[in-house]
């Protein structure tokens, strides 16, 4: 009897599956509830306006909620932790960003791997830093910068957000690139940083794009070169730093969609798509630029690459400044 049971079972399933069974479809379906975005920093920051931005737009194109979750701490290490030991099912999305590309060799033990307990969807934004001055500062280009630096070796203090952030760490690059020395004063955020070099406390500052262009268009603040390889499209005015002395200088904060380890191709594959079509949709474009940011979409073959790069490019900064985090 047992057996029968067993046969007639095994034939209804098979029966099931060739007709069909809406509910084994049902249940592979990719979203059928809502998706955890996890963003390791505050409310308010640039990761964080960024990510409810394109949580709207890929709710719209998911057909899914796409919720928020702002777990911020330790550098971006907290919510980064939580996201990497996530289920891989594609219900867990993280913001990773070029400060968790830098916390695996400022960080003992962060507490997750990058390479290893990610599979990564998408880089999405990158955000040139720029090289601004207090007016007080007689240079008005980068090798006057360099050239008055080497003269005073020392006596040009920049400001950051915080040791081992991304400006901390632009300022370490510019150091060994341009063979100045220059004194680090870490702040506890980008506001009061920004707000000493208007002050004229601090002689520099690498600030972010939409940080520091209100203070220069009042003068406050003199810039005198962007990070990036190419010029800004909101100010074409302003030179890069490696065009204006320091060839090869390359920085920017980046921002893009990583999931945890294991989570099915398909769906990698699906989140990328879903992203790039958020991106290209002009609110969101107009958001980035409006940020001084340009749109880096790329495939997830791509994205993990560039984060391994990332890494590697970091670690050497971090070592050979002898940077250590707070």
């Amino acid at each position: 009897m047992k057996l029968r049971r067993s046969i007639l079972g095994a034939a209804l399933a098979l029966t099931a599956l060739a007709l069909g069974n809406p509910f084994a479809a049902q249940a592979q379906e990719y979203p059928n509830h809502p998706v955890k975005f996890i963003v390791s920093y505050p409310p308010g920051g640039p990761a964080d306006i960024l990510a409810r931005t394109l949580a709207q737009k890929l709710s719209e194109g998911l057909g899914q909620s796409v919720v928020i979750d702002n777990r911020a701490g330790a550098n971006g290490n907290i919510g980064a932790e939580l996201a990497a030991k996530a289920p891989p099912d594609g219900y867990t999305l993280f913001m990773m960003t070029s400060s968790h590309a830098a916390n695996m060799t400022l960080y003992p033990k962060p507490g997750y791997d990058v390479m290893k307990d990610f599979a990564h969807v998408t880089n999405v934004a990158s955000y040139p830093l720029l090289l601004v001055v207090h007016p007080s500062v007689t240079a008005r280009t980068v090798a006057e910068l360099v050239a008055q630096a080497k003269a005073k070796p020392g006596g040009f203090t920049f400001a950051s957000a915080g040791s081992g952030g991304g400006a901390h760490l632009a300022g370490e690059l510019f150091k060994t690139m341009a063979g100045v020395d220059m004194v680090h004063v870490p702040y506890k955020g980008t506001g009061p940083a920004l707000l000493d070099v208007v002050g004229g406390q601090v002689n520099l500052m690498f600030a972010g794009v939409s940080a520091a262009m209100p203070h220069v268009k009042t003068g406050k603040l003199r810039p005198l070169g962007v990070s990036s390889l190419t010029r800004l499209k909101a100010a074409p005015e302003i030179p890069t730093i490696s065009e204006s002395g320091v060839k090869g200088y390359e920085i920017a904060s980046w921002l893009g969609v990583s999931a945890p380890a294991g989570t099915p191709a398909r769906i990698i594959n699906r989140l990328n798509a879903e992203v790039a079509k958020a991106v290209q949709q002009p609110d969101l474009a107009e958001r980035l630029a409006v940020d001084g940011a340009e749109s880096q979409l790329t495939s997830p073959e791509v994205f993990t690459r560039y984060v391994e790069a990332e890494v590697r490019k970091w670690g050497k900064v971090i070592r050979d400044s002898g940077t250590k985090a707070e």
